[in-house]
């Protein structure tokens, strides 16, 4: 990161928090208003959250006659949007009564005391019922209440273009049984397609959670038998340092820079890439190999601004292999948002009331359809109509079976945040694995105020 991005970052907080300072719920707020936050699209072109709340607002407000809704967009990186919604969060002026939350930093939102508990109004909504077990424990804090009601998760594989594979003569039905397979074939894609970037594992600090989750956790979740977490150990409720997995999913990133069979170093640690592979390289057979996730056709949808409907045509999946081919064989990473009633929030009741408009089965099932999400009520994932709605959604709604979950726990941020760190530097070439490692080990001691365990 550039010497002065830190303070770019600062001055964006605090300039977003005086912006929102006007829009706050707390005192003086009118009772019959509910704001709404949520996460906008960096991409002014991509508007399907945006379009989706504005129906939903309609929606309620013909339902509550004389109720409005404020939507509050937070136009932001994934990383800026956690820090200015902290901001936003900490006082009454500023807080929102409805916020959009990230699962991976819900706990660590619940323990600053910045999220009201839900139970109350999920004891007497009969819907509650429908949604899956681990959708629910993703928004459960570890006092055991819940903060948050999920809109959906997703799943992790690996996309490939079918038009590189033809040109590099290998299957455009393929499927590799291990990670050898996968640099196998970035390997032929480099000696046999010049100006194709053979495959994609995100990676550094600019990419954030999308390189710790799409790209070193569907790694490390690779590495054992999938009974156990690799990074949490849960019977002593301790981090996991100095493991072989965790040098081993590092090597694979190495090679992949190393060997030159990912993007440019520069390029791969630029904040803005991952909006550049979907919405150029992909489209345009300059891909060959694409570590992602599961809601990547919104961007390519009808009114997305990115039209590309023949995507499915031109793209195949293939799950992720475990490292070795070792049973369960494939390997995802499943997370999510929740929608959150802030701890400060001025009203609410409203804003619980807005969730249950949301969240009805029949728009919940709209918006799983149009940001390409993975349902999480049951009477959803059971209608053909929504597993036939789209290609792809059967495939990654089959990997349900066999994903992870992060540990989310309150240091989980800070954890993720010494991934990154250590990717980018074997990444650069600035370490090896083993010494890239090393240094998690001590920064993971800092982090967790020493509560680590070796394997």
């Amino acid at each position: 990161m550039r010497p002065t991005a830190v303070s770019i970052v600062a001055l964006a907080v605090v300039t977003a928090a005086a912006s929102l300072s006007a829009c706050g719920s707390g005192s003086g707020s009118s009772p019959d208003t509910v704001k709404v936050s949520f996460k906008q699209s960096m991409d002014n072109s991509v508007k399907v959250t945006d379009t989706y709340l504005a129906d939903i607002k309609k929606q309620f407000e013909k339902e509550y006659p004389g109720k409005k809704v404020e939507l509050v967009p937070i136009k932001a990186s994934d990383a800026d949007y956690y820090t200015k919604l902290q901001q936003m969060l900490r006082s009454p002026r500023t807080a929102p009564d409805l916020v959009y939350e990230d699962t991976f930093l819900i706990n660590s939102d619940i323990t600053s005391g910045y999220l009201k508990p839900l139970d109350s109004y999920l004891a007497k909504w009969k819907d509650w019922d429908q949604f899956i077990d681990t959708a629910k424990s993703a928004a459960r804090g570890e006092d055991g209440k819940t903060y948050g009601v999920p809109d959906g998760t997703d799943t992790r594989g690996l996309w490939f273009d079918k038009r590189v594979f033809e040109k590099a003569g290998l299957p455009t039905d393929w499927q590799p049984k291990n990670w050898d397979d996968v640099l196998a074939a970035a390997r032929t894609i480099k000696q046999k397609v010049p100006g194709v970037t053979p495959l994609n594992v995100y990676t550094g600090k600019a990419a954030g959670e999308t390189a710790s989750m799409q790209g070193f956790e569907m790694l490390l979740y690779g590495t054992n038998d999938g009974t156990g977490d690799p990074l949490y150990d849960k019977s002593s409720k301790k981090w996991i340092a100095g493991s072989q997995g965790f040098k081993d999913a590092l090597s694979f990133v190495r090679t992949v820079y190393k060997d030159k069979l990912g993007p440019d170093v520069s390029d791969a640690l630029d904040p803005n890439y991952r909006n550049t592979v979907w919405g150029e390289l992909m489209p345009q057979g300059k891909l060959g190999i694409n570590l992602d996730g599961s809601w990547l056709p919104q961007n390519w949808l009808q009114g997305s601004g990115h039209e590309w409907p023949d995507w499915s045509k031109q793209l195949g999946l293939a799950y992720m292999p475990t490292q070795h081919g070792q049973a369960p064989g494939k390997v995802s990473m499943s997370g999510g948002w929740t929608w959150s009633i802030p701890a400060k929030a001025g009203n609410p009741d409203l804003a619980f009331d807005f969730i249950k408009t949301m969240q009805t089965k029949a728009n919940a099932q709209k918006w799983y359809i149009a940001n390409s999400g993975i349902a999480v009520r049951k009477d959803v994932a059971s209608d053909p109509s929504y597993t036939s709605a789209q290609p792809g959604i059967k495939f990654f709604t089959d990997l349900v079976a066999s994903t992870h979950y992060r540990p989310a726990y309150t240091a989980y941020p800070k954890v993720s945040t010494a991934i990154q760190e250590a990717m980018e530097s074997v990444t650069t070439g600035d370490a090896s694995a083993d010494k890239a490692a090393g240094t998690y080990d001590s920064t993971l001691k800092d982090v967790t105020d020493g509560q680590v365990v070796t394997r």
